[in-house]
């Protein structure tokens, strides 16, 4: 079960983190990923972390401005967004999937957060 919460509402150039803790003994196994759903759009890919945390990978649209990163002792992912936008608002959510191939397609992660709103004010 994953619980994502951190979202709110910021001005253009704010910054929130975001956070998604997993329950269970095997989220360390887990490669964590962020997807974002803008109103009345599809939901994307943003950023993934590798199970061990040791790599990463993000959408062009965020490179540069957010960080995943995990914390395996405690079951939490995070993801930090900075320089923010209007146009990252979203209802942002945390997945997780086993193993590899292609991290950016949703339909290969197992499970998911609620979802957490983010609105950015311009």
């Amino acid at each position: 079960q994953l619980q994502a919460s951190g979202g709110g509402l910021v001005q253009a150039g704010g910054s929130l983190r975001l956070s998604c803790a997993a329950s269970g003994r095997t989220f360390g196994l887990y490669v964590m990923g962020w997807f974002r759903q803008p109103p009345g759009k599809d939901r994307d890919f943003v950023a993934v972390v590798t199970s061990g945390g040791t790599s990463a990978d993000y959408a062009d649209s965020v490179k540069g401005r957010f960080t995943v990163s995990r914390d395996n002792a405690k079951n939490t992912v995070y993801l930090q967004m900075n320089s923010l936008k209007p146009e990252d608002t979203a209802v942002y959510y945390c997945a997780a999937r086993r193993g590899y191939g292609d991290l950016h397609n949703e339909n290969q992660y197992n499970y998911w957060g609620q979802g957490t709103q983010v609105t950015v004010s311009s």
